[in-house]
């Protein structure tokens, strides 16, 4: 039996039914999408650049380990007592080494996706960071060193730098573990563009912009502004010390390291710095941004960063190679070897410069 009342609730709700009907079809072909309330589509890296990039890879880790290695070696087995200098040497050598031992695994990734699980994407992360703060902050270190020796000479003298250096490192280590501990939100998870797994961060929705603006803000202060306000200052004070003392040969080769060390330390990590910060104001919406100009941060991050990684190989040749204490070092390593003849170990001690200059920056 059909209530009449029904019939006549149906017949209303037909008719207003068929207004917005009406109105929705009318307002249809006015309706225009807004560019900037719609989700960016993540970038394609084409195949080619891959490979490039995964030989680049390959080619740093080949180039850092044995580098490296050898720094390590020279400084770690030599009977004289480590200056602070020398010690942070070593233990630069160490954080690079630890940045080395992490390029496998990224070269793999990039042409085969994530396949060593969620524990290694971690432990390998956790590395990365690791290495990538105490490297710098031990640069830091250095170049604070250098200027104690050579502007504040008599102060260095008086203060037990030795103890000192000891503790700075010990330092250094701990606030590096502490600043590599987001590395546990990473894991292995499917890639938005493609079937493979990634090794990327995971944090929760709901503070997912918070977690990932406060790590960025460490990142960049920590990890490259803090440190170049410290190292400009320091080597800036230093070469016009320097410009003072006489000793024309010595002079101009310290000076030399210390422009070689500043520009390679702008060159490989001021691009990655600028993408990254560029990529928080969009993040934080402190800059406004359609999608070409995310895609193009993006890629300009992905680019940056291998470049970054470079330095870990360039820090041998800049601290120790370029050095004459250091390869007066590396003659007596071989010679103790069997590689080196003595008589090449004795010329090489001859022409060695014996000054406080370059026994600090060589």
């Amino acid at each position: 039996m059909t209530d009449p009342n029904s019939s006549a609730l149906a017949l209303d709700f037909g008719s207003i039914y068929d207004e917005l009907n009406l109105s929705y079809n009318y307002n249809d072909s006015d309706f225009i999408v807004n560019p900037a309330t719609q989700p960016c589509s993540p970038f394609d890296i084409p195949d080619a650049v891959m490979i490039v990039v995964c030989i680049f890879y390959v080619l740093i880790f080949l180039l850092a380990i044995p580098g490296n290695l050898i720094v390590g070696l020279v400084i770690g087995l030599s009977k004289q007592a480590l200056t602070p200098s020398d010690l942070y040497l070593l233990n630069l050598a160490v954080a690079d080494l630890l940045l080395a031992v992490t390029l496998p695994f990224w070269a793999t990734s990039v042409t085969k996706g994530w396949v060593f699980g969620d524990a290694m994407c971690k432990i390998v992360t956790i590395l990365q960071e690791l290495s990538f703060y105490s490297s710098i902050l031990f640069l830091t270190c250095i170049s604070m060193d250098r200027y104690m020796v050579i502007v504040r000479a008599m102060e260095a003298r008086k203060a037990n730098r030795q103890a000192v250096s000891w503790g700075v490192c010990s330092g250094v280590w701990v606030v590096g573990a502490l600043l590599s501990l987001p590395g546990f939100f990473n894991s292995s998870q499917p890639s938005q563009t493609t079937s493979q797994l990634v090794c990327d961060e995971q944090y929760d929705p709901s503070e997912a912009d918070e977690w990932r603006l406060a790590t960025r803000i460490l990142r960049h202060s920590l990890g490259f502004l803090i440190p170049l306000a410290i190292m400009l200052p320091c080597y800036g004070v230093t070469i016009r010390r320097l410009l003072r003392i006489r000793g024309g040969f010595q002079r101009q080769r310290a000076m030399r390291v210390i422009v070689f060390v500043v520009v390679a330390f702008l060159l490989c990590w001021t691009p990655y710095h600028i993408a990254v910060m560029t990529d928080t104001f969009f993040r934080s919406k402190i800059v406004p941004y359609q999608c070409p100009a995310r895609m193009a941060v993006d890629r300009a991050m992905f680019a940056t960063q291998s470049l970054g990684l470079l330095h870990s190989c360039v820090n041998p040749v800049l601290y120790a190679f370029v050095g004459e204490k250091f390869r007066r070092r590396l003659f007596q390593f071989l010679w103790k070897m069997g590689v080196m003849e003595r008589t090449s170990v004795s010329r090489s001690s001859r022409s060695s410069l014996s000054s406080e200059i370059t026994s600090t920056f060589m």
